[in-house]
């Protein structure tokens, strides 16, 4: 069982999507969230992930990460551990894994910014399944101290819409 099921379907009714597809996209969070045990476990076709997009708001410098699997460059986050059931929770410990940096915050606030599912490929572990990703800003103060990434893939871009849309929002919140 989710531990804080009631704390996800508050954080899905304080959420205001953007767009009819965003909009489908919560009630479709929002119907897992009212319906499965714990909508983070990974074995059901879709669960709730918790996700980042790292920011240096000084610099305006965006970190983003390589997913091999996905071949993408992507922002951090993943999978709650058991027993998690806060997606900001979640985004951050992964946040901290992925990134080494010990200062994440959420930024400027702990609003969720993004709501989007997508999907993700089969591997030989997994078959294929779709995250119900839920989506925060965190800032850094310190974005040298982050570990470095493959250089041979340092000059690729994203090509995944989904984060272009994450993107524009954490550029409107550092203009603003």
């Amino acid at each position: 069982m989710c531990p804080a099921p009631d704390a996800l379907l508050s954080l899905l009714g304080q959420y205001r999507p953007q767009g009819e597809a965003e909009a489908a996209d919560v009630e479709q969070v929002r119907a897992l969230a009212e319906t499965a045990d714990d909508p983070f476990l990974r074995s059901m076709p879709l669960h709730v992930t918790g996700s980042a997009l790292i920011v240096n708001p000084a610099s305006r410098r965006v970190l983003l990460r390589w997913h091999q699997r996905q071949q993408a460059w992507l922002q951090v986050g993943g999978h709650g551990d058991p027993g998690e059931g806060d997606p900001l929770a979640v985004a951050l410990r992964e946040a901290a894994e992925e990134t080494g940096l010990a200062d994440l915050e959420p930024w400027p606030d702990a609003q969720l910014r993004h709501v989007v599912i997508v999907p993700v490929p089969a591997s030989s572990a997994e078959p294929a399944h779709h995250h119900a990703d839920l989506r925060f800003v965190l800032a850094t103060h310190d974005p040298e101290a982050a570990r470095p990434e493959n250089p041979d893939e340092a000059d690729a871009a994203t090509s995944q819409d989904n984060l272009r849309e994450t993107l524009s929002r954490a550029r409107r919140l550092l203009d603003a």
